[in-house]
């Protein structure tokens, strides 16, 4: 998973939205407490912006270069998926800073 190391050449930001109770939201929450402290460690520069919002379907952005950015549903994903989708992101980045 190198990639998870070359977030914040691809990324400018990672913003996860999510209730903080709902259970459409819990492989988010989920995802948030595996992952946070490791892709934090590899990549101490990058914002990553949990927000938590009651109500809120669970999404995930991601903010490339020149301001553009791209947002993934999350609802109805598990954790590897969710994994899967900011693997996806992180591509996504690499494509539009090359």
């Amino acid at each position: 998973m190198a990639w998870r190391s070359q977030l914040s050449r691809n990324l400018k930001e990672l913003r996860i939205l999510f209730c903080q109770k709902s259970p459409s939201s819990a492989p988010a929450r989920s995802f948030v407490e595996n992952n946070y402290k490791d892709l934090k460690t590899l990549n101490p520069k990058l914002p990553i912006l949990i927000r938590e919002c009651s109500g809120i379907e669970p999404q995930m952005w991601a903010r490339f270069d020149m301001g553009v950015e791209r947002g993934i549903r999350l609802e109805g994903l598990s954790e590897p998926q969710i994994l899967k989708a900011l693997e996806d992101l992180a591509k996504a980045g690499a494509s539009t800073t090359a």
